[in-house]
């Protein structure tokens, strides 16, 4: 046995905790029926449109909606019907979210994974990808070139599973990209919030990125299809067991973190099946923790190198059926934040944003390393899970937002008010947290337009900044001329006020 191998397979074999999953299965099984969700998916054919439309008005009301509710909508073919739920969909985003759109940028540490799952690139077999895992002053370069060469201040952070970048590795990258702070004579830029995107960890490791401070923790489920689930993921792998998985972020609630993000790949199995499982989820968690998720994701299966998978996948999904996908789970879980990526092209983002998507990447570069490589910026296979759909900077998707009338949002400011959990949650049900958002999102946007926008996007944010102010003066009169004092503050140079 290697050295390597010496160390690795004793880390394997420690990482799943048996008890941090019996505790929350209800029987011996857990909460995804898949008879359950075929049987719903196949009876709840032909509703009515009187019932499609009551299904719509309970959406409204910000609330959940029941997995037969979401089977009723997911198999509505009139495309009258249809175009009801997407005006409903997008009247929904912007009740919760008004017409903010926050933007991230991933960032790859390390690409070492001991799984072999067959859809991605970075799986233990793939031997065309270049491994690299960035040590602490790699980071720092990434980091420098995103906060104060682009502007960006929230990140993804992404790690394989693999003992080189453990809970000791993700604590102190966490606090390594907290610590740098960008100082010129112009202008001062950092990284506010950093939110993870991970493996399923025990509770004794979501302790410690709680204390790191991140913001919310993502892990997707991939596919909720139990046998697909099992074809797609080798057994004797780490991420072959499904309730290790799917029941991180109940440990992750007893672990002190309460933001979520779950998620599934589309094109591992049926889209509609997947639509029900993360609404499934959804409702667990509002049931298990009282807290439902605070982002849901649905990325498409894009192309890798040497991954001959993703073209022979029998499930990819069609620019229609992922449209109707987004709408129904903005529609089934109105409260949530939706984040569409950068593995969609730019014409398709630009098509789907109206449906209810909240978050947003840009700028994006997901080989390990590659804001701070010397290259043109083009992708690189051989150092990245998946090929991009949209590699576009931040000040051209922040410019086309702008012509859209949706103003970039660059707030952190909940994370540090408190505003996450059960709290930002009855805020969003409500409609409260808009007014503390749209606030903030315009002192964020004016920060960045001065310090970081080209000439072209500065002259179009301006026009939305000046309708935001209007819509400030008669919709928060009360909070209005104490917002004035802190915009001709940051104005003046000052940064990172927030409500």
């Amino acid at each position: 046995m290697s050295s390597l191998a010496a160390t690795v397979q004793p880390w394997i074999k420690s990482r799943i905790r048996t008890d941090e999953i019996a505790r929350f299965l209800k029987g011996d099984r857990d909460f995804v029926n898949d008879h359950e969700i075929e049987t719903l998916l196949s009876t709840r054919r032909n509703t009515d449109g009187h019932q499609v439309r009551d299904i719509i008005a309970k959406s409204l009301t910000i609330e959940t909606l029941a997995p037969a509710e979401t089977a009723a909508l997911l198999n509505v073919e009139d495309p009258d019907l249809q175009y009801e739920m997407e005006l409903a969909a997008g009247k929904i985003k912007r009740k919760v979210y008004d017409n903010r759109i926050v933007t991230f940028a991933p960032l790859y540490l390390s690409n070492l994974c001991v799984n072999n799952c067959l859809y991605c690139g970075f799986r233990r077999e793939n031997k065309a990808i270049q491994r690299r895992t960035l040590n602490f002053d790699e980071i720092r370069h990434e980091v420098e070139v995103l906060c104060g060469n682009i502007g960006h201040k929230r990140l993804i952070v992404v790690y394989g599973e693999h003992p080189v970048s453990d809970i000791d590795y993700m604590v102190e990258s966490i606090r390594t990209i907290y610590d740098v702070n960008m100082r010129t004579k112009d202008r001062q830029s950092r990284i506010r919030r950093v939110n993870v995107n991970a493996a399923p960890l025990s509770i004794a490791d979501l302790s410690q990125l709680h204390e790191a401070g991140i913001g919310t923790y993502q892990v997707f489920q991939e596919t909720y299809h139990h046998k697909t689930y099992a074809q797609v993921h080798p057994p004797g792998t780490l991420k072959a067991n499904y309730a290790w998985r799917l029941y991180c972020m109940h440990r992750a609630f007893e672990a002190g973190i309460d933001d979520f993000g779950i998620g599934a790949l589309f094109g591992l199995y049926d889209w509609k099946f997947e639509v029900m499982g993360l609404v499934c989820h959804a409702r667990e968690l509002e049931s298990a923790t009282g807290i439902g998720p605070h982002t849901i994701s649905f990325p498409r299966i894009e192309p890798a190198e040497n991954t001959p998978f993703v073209n022979e996948s029998r499930n990819l999904v069609s620019d229609a059926d992922f449209r109707k996908a987004i709408t129904v789970i903005r529609l089934a879980v109105p409260y949530t934040g939706m984040i569409l990526t950068a593995r969609e092209n730019a014409a398709m983002r630009r098509a789907l944003l109206p449906l209810g998507i909240t978050q947003t990447d840009a700028s994006s570069r997901i080989g390990v390393g590659a804001y701070g490589s010397t290259d043109n910026g083009g992708q690189q296979g051989n150092r990245q899970q998946f090929y991009l759909g949209d590699t576009r900077s931040l000040d051209e998707v922040v410019r086309e937002l702008a012509q859209q009338e949706c103003i970039t949002s660059f707030c952190t400011a909940g994370y540090r008010c408190g505003r996450t959990g059960k709290r930002i949650m009855d805020l969003l049900r409500s409609g409260q947290e808009g007014k503390f958002c749209k606030l903030n999102a315009v002192l964020t946007f004016r920060e960045w337009l001065d310090d970081f926008a080209g000439s072209e996007t500065r002259y179009v944010g301006e026009r939305v900044i000046a309708k935001e102010i209007e819509e400030i003066r008669a919709k928060l009169p009360d909070m209005f001329n104490a917002f004035m004092k802190y915009y001709e503050r940051t104005r003046s140079g000052e940064r990172d006020l927030y409500f």
